[in-house]
């Protein structure tokens, strides 16, 4: 189960759970002692919000060296002045247990090891009835993450929050493609045809032929005629380039509702 440090799961942590007051910088205390090993450097909620753990920072005892202890082995004074770690009992045992730094990330077999540390003696470990996959913190190790009614009164606070989710589905398809239409095109071609054009002139005050005419019987005078013709064929031409692409189109959705958050009343009897 993925853990989340407090001020990542909500960052008024404050106000929402500890009534205005700070939790991390609390003294910690061994055991039912005044012995203080160290003080609470975060703590760390599974994804229902429920605190799992307090981080420790030891201090002079073992300085720079950070433990995890189940909320269950925790009992806060009142007022949340102090708290006293019921599972840390002597310095041999904080330098055995499993060190933790805030970079890194807790996952089962991480637990399982702080799990050991706080297990009463002889209880066997959880791999014998359960897994990764199925362990649960409540069911499965009660004392150690359960707050004891006899040392907590406990009220929760609870509070309604918005949760949004986006949902993608398809509303439309486009298909691009092609068909051919036919339509009648015209051209105008200019072509030329030649003609044979006969002038007859009438010769005035006429001469006579030196030497006498030479008839000559069949003469032909030749003229070759040309016309043009137009010659229409079909060619094909690129007449548009078409791209086809997706662009997205963003926009806020607002959305209004009601929600509720319980406050704490304090009333005494004179009151």
């Amino acid at each position: 189960m993925t853990l989340y440090k407090l001020s990542d799961f909500d960052s008024d942590y404050r106000n929402s759970a500890f009534g205005g007051n700070e939790i991390k910088g609390l003294d910690v205390y061994a055991g039912t002692t005044d012995d203080k090993v160290g003080s609470v450097h975060d703590v760390l909620l599974d994804q229902t919000g429920r605190m799992r753990y307090l981080v420790v920072d030891t201090g002079f005892w073992i300085f720079g060296k950070k433990v995890l202890v189940p909320l269950g082995r925790c009992r806060f004074g009142q007022g949340m002045e102090r708290v006293q770690a019921i599972g840390l009992t002597s310095k041999e045992q904080l330098e055995t247990m499993p060190d933790y730094n805030d970079d890194m990330t807790v996952d089962y077999d991480y637990e399982e090891q702080v799990r050991k540390a706080y297990r009463p003696a002889g209880i066997a470990g959880p791999a014998k009835t359960y897994d990764r996959n199925s362990y649960q913190y409540n069911d499965h190790d009660p004392d150690l993450y359960n707050l004891s009614e006899t040392d907590h009164q406990q009220i929760k606070l609870y509070e309604e929050r918005l949760i949004t989710r986006k949902e993608r589905k398809q509303t439309d398809e486009v298909a691009v493609g092609k068909r051919v239409t036919s339509n009648t095109a015209e051209v105008s071609v200019p072509v030329e045809k030649e003609r044979v054009v006969i002038e007859r002139t009438p010769v005035t005050n006429a001469q006579a032929v030196p030497g006498g005419a030479a008839f000559k019987e069949g003469e032909v005078a030749r003229i070759a005629v040309h016309e043009e013709t137009a010659d229409i064929e079909k060619q094909a031409f690129v007449r548009e380039e078409v791209t086809v692409r997706k662009e997205v189109d963003r926009s806020t959705v607002d959305a209004k509702e009601t929600v509720r958050r319980e406050e704490l009343e304090v009333k005494t009897k004179n009151s």
